[in-house]
């Protein structure tokens, strides 16, 4: 898991961004040293929990073996994944993500409502590599 992109678990899970005081612009992932927004001298940058639901604003089949740091190793099993870009409901950012398992591209469509949960990006014997996944809203794991 990469500290800081978010935290909690079932439903107080949350991706993490920060908020810029003077502008009140939000990133993700989370800015902590400057306001990324060129048109803001910047501000105290805070950390804030980001909306769980946002609609799909576009999807793809990701049916190549990624790079590094995802797992690429071509002696380990490796499964095409749907990838969503999801508009977040409350603050109008978009956030790119896997699809949960199960979900493939016929399973979306543009404007539909989901929601992000935990994931796995991948596991070993010894440690486990979490995520953020999107979900279709109301759909039970």
């Amino acid at each position: 898991m990469v500290v800081g992109l978010f935290a909690g678990e079932g439903k107080d899970f949350r991706l993490l961004g920060t908020r810029c005081a003077a502008c009140a612009s939000v990133f993700f992932p989370r800015e902590d040293h400057q306001c990324r927004n060129p048109a803001c001298a910047g501000g105290e940058l805070t950390e804030v929990p980001l909306s769980r639901r946002g609609r799909v604003w576009s999807y793809t089949d990701s049916r190549y073996r990624p790079p590094s740091p995802y797992v690429s190793d071509p002696e380990l099993s490796w499964e095409p994944c749907a990838l969503i870009a999801v508009e977040l409901e409350a603050e109008r950012l978009v956030v790119l993500g896997q699809a949960a398992p199960g979900v493939t591209v016929a399973d979306l469509t543009v404007g539909m409502e989901v929601e992000v949960v935990p994931g796995v990006l991948h596991e070993d014997a010894e440690t486990t590599w979490a995520t953020w996944h999107w979900r279709p809203a109301g759909v039970k794991a």
